[in-house]
């Protein structure tokens, strides 16, 4: 399973090798924070899925890596099973406009992506497993 990792300016998805073939992808997804326009947590991460497969790999409700292509740009997703949490990234200005992950650590990635000091700065260095 992909590793997230949240830092102050910017939220790095680390793919383990199957995922990079699966997506062919060669290189990490790096999101900076201030693209990020909404998150949310989905409990059925299937019904989020806009478009066709472009490259990318997928088993209708078992998995789902790689590009969806679809009218308005394209999505990148890292779906893996049917019982598990996913959240939903909306971007603004990015080469995707939404990335869709499925993790049991859902809401602790939303907190940690949310993070703000008493500065109005946005705390961060924190993995998500």
């Amino acid at each position: 399973m992909a590793d997230l990792h949240v830092h102050p300016d910017r939220l790095e998805i680390r793919l383990t090798p199957a995922e990079k073939a699966l997506a062919f992808r060669r290189v990490d997804l790096v999101i900076p924070r201030d693209s990020i326009r909404s998150v949310a947590i989905t409990d059925d991460p299937w019904i989020w899925i806009r478009g066709v497969r472009s490259p990318g790999a997928g088993v209708p409700l078992t998995l789902a890596v790689g590009t969806w292509k679809f009218h308005g740009g394209k999505d990148f997703l890292i779906l893996k099973g049917k019982q598990r949490a996913a959240v939903v990234l909306d971007l603004e200005g990015e080469e995707y406009a939404r990335v869709i992950v499925s993790t049991p650590h859902a809401a602790k990635l939303i907190e940690a992506l949310r993070v703000v000091d008493d500065a109005g700065q946005r705390d961060g260095g924190e993995r998500i497993e």
